[in-house]
């Protein structure tokens, strides 16, 4: 398969991830075909890309026709078989292997033999969710960065069944869309996520020591190293369940006590403060 031969692809999951590489496959001139829940996750998705087109705009990055042409090619579906003859699918579903597997079932059903999948894992191994899929040879980890249409890498992970012509498409295929990437191993965490879950992490560990407060700890890291955000507005943004969850799967992987969550972020998480989503995470969103 040739990547000037795609003119259609798919997209498993409209999410903040999810909505980002639709929005990022549509400006690139993919038709994208989107498969997620609900009409309410839809229009979720829709009011998000289309915020993230009118900024950009608003900055002179594109025209209002360039707009218009990218909100023209996303089509929104509850049903895989949607994706029946699309040949190559972004998968951007909740970060459980139970859920994934479930998905991959369905799409196993409907898609044709020269299906590409490719995930967004963070934390995932690649190996073992391409034995889920009956072409384990056309899977391929793909991990995009948030917010999608701004951040410019893509981490592409091969498993051990994937083949050099699916990683190939994988590395078109980022380029096509306008993204640097780096192929990195199967192993948990990657590159960028081995080495940022412990900084943040330690940044909530700094915290529940009372070393500092939230606010210092972050501008010590955004005006002494450089960081665009500090780690807890990172985690605030992200939602501090997915950094509780991604650090329980790699610690499960690996044993390393960098990676087990501290007793702060879990308490967090019992008492709902999920960051932005929820209102109240290390900040208190409730008047915004």
């Amino acid at each position: 398969m040739n990547i000037e031969n795609i003119t259609t692809v798919g997209v498993c999951g409209a999410g903040s991830m999810g909505a980002g590489i639709v929005q990022t496959a549509a400006q690139a001139g993919f038709q994208v075909k989107v498969v997620d829940v609900s009409e309410v996750v839809w229009a979720r998705a829709l009011k998000t890309i289309t915020t993230s087109l009118e900024r950009m705009l608003k900055k002179e990055k594109i025209s209002e026709a360039d707009m218009a042409a990218a909100l023209a090619r996303i089509s929104f579906s509850t049903d895989v078989a949607t994706l029946a003859g699309v040949p190559f699918i972004f998968e951007a579903v909740f970060e459980s292997a139970e859920v994934k597997k479930e998905l991959f079932g369905k799409l196993d059903a409907v898609c044709g033999d020269d299906v590409i999948y490719a995930t967004n894992t963070s934390s995932l191994a690649i190996t073992e969710m391409a034995a889920l899929v009956k072409r384990p040879a056309n899977f391929i980890g793909m991990h995009f960065f948030n917010p999608v249409p701004m951040m410019k890498l893509v981490e592409i992970i091969p498993g051990m069944q994937t083949v050099q012509a699916t990683t190939d498409l994988a590395l078109a295929m980022a380029e096509k869309i306008g993204k640097t990437s780096i192929t990195c191993k199967d192993t948990p965490g990657f590159v960028v996520n081995r080495l940022l879950v412990p900084y943040m992490l330690d940044a909530v560990r700094l915290l529940e020591e009372g070393v500092a407060s939230a606010a210092d700890i972050d501008t010590a890291m955004k005006l002494g190293c450089g960081m665009p955000m500090g780690p807890l507005e990172l985690q605030d943004y992200a939602g501090t369940d997915i950094g509780y969850h991604v650090g329980n799967i790699f610690y499960d992987y690996m044993k390393d006590a960098r990676f087990a969550p501290p007793g702060l972020l879990r308490n967090m998480i019992k008492a709902g403060y999920l960051g932005r989503k929820t209102g109240k995470g290390f900040y208190d969103y409730s008047d915004k």
